[in-house]
């Protein structure tokens, strides 16, 4: 159809009623399409070569379109676009070209549309314009009744959402007073749980005091005693009759069990508190199998036979030697209790693993095994399987516990496979990983001139004095620690060694006041207690190089810690005080065990 006037459109609006019914377009599609066509032409009108054309659109899914072609800048306004754009399935236009359609729900064939649009149009009578606007009015009158309808329904949810809001804000009111009556109670529980965290709080702190003390009180004479019965046994000492040596060596073997044990319970503490920290140094593994050999040996019942495996670990490995031996000391000395004959054997080997190097050490014993259902039971503290063995066997039922926890501490891990009656096999694997050097070897001559001990037990320094005599020329022990910095300025030593716990001024301050002093400031100064490494207060330890447990205590620790390094002279030595070279010759040789007061 060519439009040129005003009745064009009126038979554009015939038409395209005719066509969009002939395709069975829905009747609020067939209004918007038509209306939206009409105004279009309305606006195109005038325009050179204008022509409509309604076409059928074939694909997903089809269409009935009309289509407005025309020349010249004329152009559809923009309103007439969004609402296009809005109502309709299609609207694309560009210059010169207009194309609107909806979307067919019978998807005809292009005979078959031809033939209806065809039929349809046939139908139609000679132009009718009254009958025309009597079908404009009538579809005007039902759009209007179906925005009525509309309006009703919108207004009838409207009122539906006021009720429905009015019962959500009672809810709300409800809640919200619920909710600030069980907040004044969660208020008043968390206040209660903060008061009794502070209580816990104190109590855990109580707790580390406690186990701080202990450990000192507990450790300092049991060491004494074992140091003491060492020197008597030593080959250097005076000769013991056979029955003396016994009873001497009985004494230094109940008291190492007894130190085990102290250590057992202490550190167990420690390690459920994570205050137990493994100190990583490099082990001969060969040294450590030998000594717990030589320990073992006689723990082992007649007719049960030790084999601990005579063996090098290929490389270095570097594990907490202490603990290391706890562990397997524990494992061992629990397969010796239930082995009544046959053989307890350790065997060590090294397997290389994703992550670098790993010691495999092996327990396997003949004993009377464990229950398959209590093997997990066996590693909870205190506890013991009960049976006719264990009639005659003491324990306190810490030790696979305490070597478990320890194994972990050292990155590794502990397991534990047994059968009633076939005897039982515990396997420790722990990562192997180089580290710094192991203690510096000492040559024959002291490497030191002089040395200042701070420490009030007496049994203690006459245990440590065989262990000074080999580190240097002279030893000044310091029984009061009220005169420990007149005699380290008077002396003005290679190195100071301190004890923390003392009567006031206890170690910490002491090592305050040698801070205080310029010309002490190179000195170097080393800790010795019987405390746990995780029981001092490092922040109060000052320039202090190294903290030393007053246990296994060697002349080859102290000198690594006081770092001893080769001097011009060829002769090692510490670091030298600041102003030691004008007083070298002025320093007191004798060994005091109390200075005179200044």
């Amino acid at each position: 159809m060519q439009l040129t006037r005003q009745d064009d459109l009126f038979q554009l609006r015939r038409h395209g009623q005719a066509v969009c019914q002939a395709l069975e377009l829905g009747e609020a599609k067939r209004v918007r399409l038509v209306t939206l066509a009409s105004e279009a032409g309305a606006e195109l009108l005038g325009s050179a070569g204008l022509v409509t054309e309604f076409v059928r659109l074939a694909g997903q899914p089809h269409r009935v379109a009309v289509r407005y072609l025309w020349k010249g800048d004329q152009a559809p306004s923009h309103d007439l676009l969004t609402a296009s754009h809005r109502l309709l399935d299609l609207c694309t236009d560009g210059p010169g070209r207009l194309l609107i359609g909806q979307d067919l729900t019978a998807p005809f064939t292009a005979e078959e549309a031809a033939e209806r649009v065809t039929a349809e149009l046939a139908g139609l009578r000679g132009p009718d314009m009254s009958e025309e606007l009597r079908r404009q009015n009538s579809q005007l009158l039902q759009a209007l009744q179906d925005e009525r309808a509309r309006a009703e329904e919108l207004e009838r949810l409207n009122k539906e959402l006021d009720e429905t809001n009015a019962g959500v804000m009672a809810l709300y009111s409800e809640l919200s007073a619920e909710l600030e009556e069980t907040n004044r109670g969660v208020v008043a529980l968390y206040a209660d749980l903060e008061d009794k965290s502070r209580r816990l709080r104190q109590a855990s702190a109580a707790k580390t005091r406690f186990w701080a003390n202990v450990s000192h009180e507990l450790r300092t004479p049991v060491n004494a005693v074992i140091s003491l019965a060492r020197l008597l046994l030593d080959e250097n000492a005076d000769p013991l009759t056979a029955e003396q040596h016994q009873q001497v060596s009985l004494i230094a073997g109940s008291g190492s069990t007894l130190l085990a044990l102290v250590e057992e319970l202490l550190d167990t503490a420690k390690a459920e508190s994570g205050r137990l920290e493994p100190q990583l140094v490099r082990v001969d593994l060969r040294t450590v199998l030998h000594q717990l050999r030589g320990t073992l040996a006689s723990s082992a019942a007649e007719g049960v036979t030790l084999d601990i495996a005579h063996t090098t670990f290929p490389g270095p490995f570097t594990t907490d030697e202490v603990m290391l031996t706890r562990v397997l000391r524990n494992i061992l000395s629990n397969s010796l209790k239930f082995t009544a004959s046959g053989t307890v054997r350790l065997t060590a080997r090294a397997e290389e693993r994703p992550d670098g190097p790993w010691a495999v050490l092996t327990v396997t014993d003949t004993g009377v095994g464990i229950p398959e259902d209590k093997v997990e039971q066996v590693f909870e503290e205190f506890y013991q399987v009960r049976g006719a063995h264990q009639r005659h066997v003491s324990g306190t039922g810490l030790g696979l516990p305490y070597a478990r926890k320890l194994t972990e501490l050292l990155g590794g891990t502990l397991t534990l496979t047994s059968r009633l009656g076939q005897g039982t096999e515990v396997t420790v694997e722990l990562p192997a990983a180089p580290t710094h050097a192991g203690p510096v070897p000492l040559p024959q001559e002291p490497l030191l001139r002089s040395v200042v001990i701070i420490d009030d037990d007496p049994v203690f320094l006459s245990t440590l004095r065989p262990t000074l005599d080999r580190l240097a020329e002279t030893t000044t022990e310091v029984t009061r620690s009220v005169e420990a910095l007149r005699t380290i300025r008077t002396t003005l030593p290679d190195a100071v060694l301190v004890d923390l716990a003392m009567p006031p001024p206890d170690g910490y301050q002491v090592l305050q006041q040698i801070a205080a002093v310029p010309s002490l400031a190179q000195v170097p100064v080393v800790v010795l207690t019987s405390m746990g490494v995780s029981d001092i207060d490092r922040a109060r330890l000052g320039r202090a190089r190294a903290v030393l447990s007053k246990t296994h205590l060697t002349a080859e620790r102290l000198a690594e810690a006081l770092g001893l390094r080769p001097a011009a002279e060829g002769r090692t030595t510490a670091a030298e005080p600041a102003d030691s070279k004008d007083s070298k010759d002025t320093k007191d040789t004798k060994d005091t065990k109390d200075t005179p007061p200044p």
